[in-house]
């Protein structure tokens, strides 16, 4: 299980930017007014991209539980780039967490899928019932430009897509916008499992 342990700063999202992109006016006394409905786009965009590459644009604090371990030594993360690890602890049923110290294991960075690695004895044991949960730092950085070009211009696309049909009502299932799919698509994952692509 995956879960956001913080949110992306409001100051780090370029709402004033983001107006120049939908080329709205500037210098009237309500310039600001539409400031919060755009940075919900922003944020509605920049969350519906991640969700499809598994990529974390702007850098936040993650928790993932497992069950069970992948493999003994090698536990491939859902998400990525991951920074850096922050704690790792295995929960018993009881709700009682045993806190494991983070020399015992090791980040491997991938662009793609970034693991932690069990150093000798591989990764801890978890016992039937329990999980263990690992927060880790996960994100191209802590600004707007530490994301790649691309990444942030698909953002903008579908935030501005948002936007501009912010009125339609409909019951269909809408795609993502041409322009946006052909920029995420390098960012997203590949897996090939038993010769064939999933």
């Amino acid at each position: 299980m995956l879960v956001e342990e913080t949110t992306v700063p409001s100051g780090a999202l370029p709402v004033a930017t983001f107006k120049d992109h939908l080329r709205m006016g500037s210098g009237f006394a309500d310039d600001a007014l539409q400031d919060d409905l755009l940075e919900g786009y922003l944020r509605a965009a920049l969350a519906a991209i991640e969700a499809r590459t598994g990529k974390v644009g702007i850098q936040r604090l993650f928790s993932v539980t497992f069950t069970k371990w992948a493999d003994p030594g090698r536990q491939p993360l859902p998400l990525a780039p991951v920074e850096g690890m922050v704690e790792m602890s295995v929960i018993e049923p009881s709700g009682a967490a045993t806190v494991i110290d983070l020399i015992n294991v090791v980040l491997q960075k991938d662009t793609h899928r970034p693991s932690v690695i069990g150093k000798s004895g591989g990764l801890p044991s978890i016992p039937a019932g329990a999980n263990a949960r690992l927060e880790v730092l996960a994100g191209f950085g802590p600004a707007w430009a530490d994301m790649p070009a691309d990444f942030a211009q698909a953002t903008f696309l579908l935030a501005a897509h948002f936007y501009e049909n912010r009125m339609e009502r409909t019951g269909l299932r809408q795609t993502m916008p041409y322009g946006v799919t052909t920029l995420i698509e390098r960012f997203r994952n590949v897996r090939l499992f038993g010769g064939g692509a999933l």
